[in-house]
């Protein structure tokens, strides 16, 4: 009884199998009889059902609940039959048989085990009603806590649409006049020197491509849940074409085997490499040199971008204003963060670099491929008098803080 009461929890069937020894084990004379002052053993079989019914799913309920019907019966046989217990003291001696001991006393003891039985079960089922109960409550205020965020995830989700919306007319109209405006005058300056037509055809281009991407950024899913595409990594080669025109001197160079990206990440790949573009047209002018490097040697892709700072000028010498922090960098973090990477970024002399890690799963040995699986050496980058040079000759990425990183407005 004892190990039915400790498994009854752990394996019902096995509890219920413990009390069937026993009783059978009486039965057969291969277990003593009950005497007098044992017979509450037999309680053991009760508080198991207890445990029982509180823990196990609702079929083995039923199987339990039946078993201890039969146990029941078998141990008021048991405990009153003069060839095991004889009435264990409570009862006269049997000595007219088992017939008229059962029949006179063999329902009042059955029925007394029964409510024993009952009482036992009545306390597993409210302790599994309470336990269900406490478990509704929380699903409850879970589902409400869920529900709440997922109103308040709307309302903003709605705010947001609304406010791109606004800016997207607003950008529209803009975008649309500079690119009208640009072209027209191209068209009519054929005289300019090729550097003035150079720089209206980049300015035309400028606006209309961030017009468009401003349409692609507002309306990411069409009203029917076609997703419009995305820039991917093949279309890196066009945005760096579209910058040198008269803008940027930029070197691009690339090490290792390409391996497929996500979708995801190859989106913020790109979006960071126009961030760094962009930034170093915004702060070192046109004519700035920029170095691009993407090396696939090792368990990501490793993007490095390095462009020169322009020197400051004496105005804002003089003027030492405290430079504000734009959203660029943060939202470079952000996308390299989102893509399962990291980002570094900060002066290093003469230059401001940027360091981008996006992991990809396991590479695959390629036949021909020699670096697949192998640490290299720095990458370098060809530079325009021919020269291989280092991505990051300075350490300067990990000897200064946040503020001081993004001190020089470079979002």
């Amino acid at each position: 009884m004892t190990l039915a009461i400790a498994a009854a929890s752990w394996k019902p069937l096995v509890s219920l199998g413990f009390t069937a020894a026993l009783l059978f084990g009486q039965l057969g004379h291969a277990l003593p009889p009950m005497y007098s002052n044992h017979w509450a053993i037999y309680l053991g079989s009760f508080i198991a059902l207890g445990f029982i019914l509180w823990t196990a799913p609702p079929r083995l309920r039923y199987i339990a609940a039946g078993a201890n019907v039969l146990a029941a019966a078998i141990m008021a046989f048991l405990m009153l039959s003069w060839r095991y217990g004889d009435g264990v003291g409570w009862f006269p001696p049997a000595y007219a048989g088992d017939r008229w001991m059962l029949q006179d006393y063999g329902w009042q003891l059955f029925a007394l085990l029964l409510l024993i039985a009952g009482a036992c079960a009545a306390v597993g089922l409210l302790l599994a009603l309470y336990q269900e109960r406490g478990s509704l409550f929380r699903a409850r205020e879970l589902a409400q806590n869920s529900l709440k965020e997922t109103e308040i995830d709307l309302i903003v989700e709605q705010e947001r649409t609304r406010i791109a919306r606004d800016l997207h007319d607003v950008l529209a109209h803009s975008l649309a006049v500079i690119a009208a405006q640009a072209d027209g005058t191209r068209y009519l300056s054929k005289d300019q020197p090729k550097a003035v037509l150079n720089a209206l055809d980049t300015i035309a281009r400028s606006a209309r491509s961030a017009l468009v991407d401003a349409q692609r950024a507002i309306e990411g899913v069409r009203d029917d849940g076609m997703v419009t595409p995305q820039p991917r990594l093949s279309d890196i080669p066009a945005l760096i074409e579209g910058m040198q025109r008269g803008s940027l001197k930029i070197h691009r160079s690339e090490s290792g085997t390409p391996v497929e990206l996500s979708t995801g990440q190859e989106v913020a790949v790109f979006r960071i490499v126009q961030e760094c573009l962009t930034n170093a047209l915004k702060h070192g002018g046109r004519g700035t040199d920029v170095r691009l490097h993407l090396d696939w040697s090792g368990p990501g892709l490793t993007l490095h971008v390095a462009s020169a700072i322009a020197p400051a000028t004496q105005e804002a010498a003089a003027d030492p204003a405290p430079s504000r922090v734009g959203r660029g960098l943060p939202g470079m973090r952000e996308r390299a963060h989102l893509a399962g990477g990291w980002l570094t970024a900060g002066p290093d002399g003469e230059h401001f670099r940027v360091m981008v890690f996006i992991p990809f799963g396991a590479r695959t040995a390629i036949p021909g491929d020699g670096q697949a699986g192998v640490e290299t050496e720095a990458p370098s980058i060809e530079t325009g008098g021919g020269e291989d040079q280092p991505v990051f000759a300075g350490s300067g990425l990990t000897g200064r803080t946040l503020p001081e990183r993004e001190a020089d407005d470079r979002g």
